[in-house]
C-alpha cells in the first residue's frame, strides 16, 4: 500500500516540481515528436515524481531530478517502439575533444554568431533532425542550460561523453545552419551593409 504523502511533501511537489512542467513538455516533444506522447511522458514523469517525492531533497536541483525521471521513462516507453535509437559511435574517435581548449572558445563564438542570424524554427528543425543522443545533449545543455555534470547524471554517461557528443552535435548544427544562412543571403546582406556604410562615410 502506498504511503500517504505529508503536507510538506505535497507542498514541495507543488512549489518545486510543478513549475518545470513547460520545460519538461518541450523536452518530451523533442524526444517523441508527438503531442500526445509528450503529454503522456510528462504525466508519467510527474506521477513517478509524486510517488517518490520522499526521495527528493527539498531545495536541490528539482529540474535535473525531473529530467532524469523523464529520460528514463522515455527509454522505457519508446525504445520498444523504435526498436533501438540511433547509436552514437563518435566518442572514441573524437575523445581528444573532451578537454577544453582555445579552439572550443573560437568555435562557440562562431556558433553564436550564426545562431543570432537564423530563424528559431530553422534551429528547431535541425535539432530535431539530429540523432537522439546528440539531440538530447543539445537540448539539455544549449536549450535548458544544464551543466555538463548535471547532463552526465541525467543521461547516465561520463562527462567526457557529454562533451564529445556536444562537440559533434554542435558541429553538425553549425554546418547545417551555416549553409542555411548562406542560402538566405545573410552573409551578403551583412557585407553589403558594411560596404554601403563605408561609402556613405
Amino acid at each position: 500500500m502506498a504511503k500517504e504523502k505529508t503536507a510538506k511533501e505535497i507542498s514541495v511537489f507543488e512549489e518545486e516540481l510543478l513549475p518545470h512542467m513547460d520545460a519538461l513538455k518541450t523536452f518530451a516533444y523533442h524526444l517523441t515528436f508527438d503531442d500526445d506522447d509528450a503529454e503522456d511522458l510528462v504525466q508519467e514523469t510527474y506521477l513517478k515524481a509524486y510517488r517518490f517525492i520522499d526521495k527528493y531533497q527539498e531545495g536541490t536541483n528539482a529540474k535535473a531530478w525531473l529530467f532524469k525521471i523523464l529520460k528514463n521513462a522515455y527509454i522505457n516507453q519508446y525504445r520498444k517502439k523504435v526498436k533501438q535509437p540511433t547509436k552514437v559511435d563518435f566518442e572514441e574517435i573524437i575523445s581528444y575533444h573532451d578537454t577544453d581548449d582555445k579552439s572550443k572558445t573560437n568555435y562557440l563564438d562562431l556558433r553564436q554568431e550564426i545562431f543570432q542570424n537564423i530563424m528559431g524554427d530553422e534551429i528547431t528543425t535541425e535539432i530535431n533532425n539530429l540523432p537522439i543522443d546528440f539531440r538530447t545533449v543539445i537540448l539539455l545543455c544549449d536549450v535548458e542550460g544544464f551543466t555538463y555534470e548535471e547532463i552526465s547524471k541525467i543521461i547516465d554517461v561520463p562527462i567526457g561523453t557529454v562533451r564529445s557528443r556536444l562537440f559533434r552535435a554542435r558541429n553538425i548544427l553549425k554546418e547545417k545552419l551555416k549553409s542555411y544562412a548562406e542560402s538566405q543571403g545573410y552573409k551578403d546582406i551583412r557585407g553589403k551593409k558594411k560596404k554601403s556604410e563605408s561609402e556613405e562615410e
